[in-house]
């Protein structure tokens, strides 16, 4: 007997190690959904066993999929897969349906686990019985976006855990800027608002960059008043927020890439690199010697408030070839 498993996941790299994993006994058709939107197409059209939903996607995301699943009484088994680990987001998908949580990246053994009530026919007849996957090109952009995604989750839940928050966690950016467009994404970002900003070195491996934090002033409002700092002059709450707030986020966001590329960065003190300046008078404070860089682009949000931090880590280019090694086993194919 066949078990229809539909993968949701807008990261084909995502969707492939999934579809890879499954374990044989339970002989899955698997159908793939990019976004939740095309989810529901496919959960409307056909019939399936059994669906893996990731939360972080484009056009409709986990939580707003299964929302609409209760709303059409779609019944289907769903498992949450997701690199947003944070408690309050377990909670949400349990109270709206889900069967269960699976952290990401995957494991084999937890998927035998929670997939053994599907299993049907012995492991050699699955096996026989197993139909070929679909290719799925993965290209290095793909491969990044993945590898930020559990990273950034990591520190979402760093962050929720700290200050008892819930973090919304926006789709990533990985893109190769020169400066001059550095300056104009953080521009962006910065919405016309003054920002402080606080940097931090890392290196491991021959595998170096920066890590910059920003927060905007309107936003430094509402962190200092949410999460309640002493207010009784005693020490600056505004560069104790900046201090503690980058720590969380730059040390968890760093430990969750080093762990997929087998590594551990060291990092440098955390330093002030400015505070309530234009994002030109901001940018003079930056030291970094390169021209052209890889930039990852994260932006944090903060649950029932109009706070959002962004962190940007700034990738030299002599690392690319060390990163791209490192995380090569990503691309294998095991057929």
């Amino acid at each position: 007997m066949t078990t229809r498993v539909l993968i949701t996941d807008d990261s084909a790299l995502a969707r492939k190690q999934l579809a890879r994993s499954l374990p044989s006994f339970i002989n899955a058709e698997v159908t793939f959904a990019e976004n939740g939107q095309i989810a529901i197409e496919q959960l409307s059209a056909n019939t399936f066993d059994v669906m893996f939903l990731d939360l972080t996607m484009p056009v409709l995301d986990g939580y707003e999929t299964l929302e609409a699943m209760r709303e059409a009484n779609i019944t289907v088994p769903v498992f949450v897969v997701s690199g947003d680990i944070q408690p309050k987001a377990q909670e949400k998908v349990m109270a709206l349906g889900a069967r269960a949580f699976v952290q990401k990246p995957t494991s084999p053994a937890v998927l035998n686990e929670i997939l053994a009530p599907f299993k049907s026919d012995t492991a050699a007849e699955a096996a026989a019985a197993a139909k070929p996957l679909q290719d799925l090109k993965i290209g290095r952009r793909e491969m990044y976006m993945e590898v930020v995604n559990v990273a950034m989750g990591r520190a979402a839940d760093s962050l929720a855990r700290y200050f008892d928050v819930f973090v919304h966690m926006p789709l990533p950016h990985v893109n190769v800027f020169e400066v001059s467009e550095l300056v104009m994404t953080i521009k962006h970002l910065a919405a016309n608002d003054n920002i402080s900003g606080i940097c931090q070195g890392f290196s491991g491996e021959g595998i170096a960059g920066e890590a910059l934090m920003l927060i905007s002033d309107s936003s430094m409002k509402d962190l200092l008043t949410t999460l309640n700092y002493p207010d009784d002059g005693s020490v600056d709450n505004e560069l104790e927020l900046l201090v503690d707030v980058s720590n969380v986020l730059i040390s968890a966001f760093l430990s969750g890439m080093g762990e997929q590329a087998g590594l551990v960065f060291a990092q440098s003190y955390p330093a002030i690199i400015g505070q309530h300046l234009a994002v030109d008078k901001l940018m003079e404070g930056m030291h970094g010697t390169w021209k052209r860089t890889v930039t990852i682009e994260v932006s944090y949000a903060i649950d029932g408030t109009n706070i959002k931090c962004d962190l940007l880590l700034l990738l030299v280019d002599d690392s690319l070839p060390l990163l791209d090694a490192k995380l090569a086993y990503l691309m294998d194919d095991e057929d």
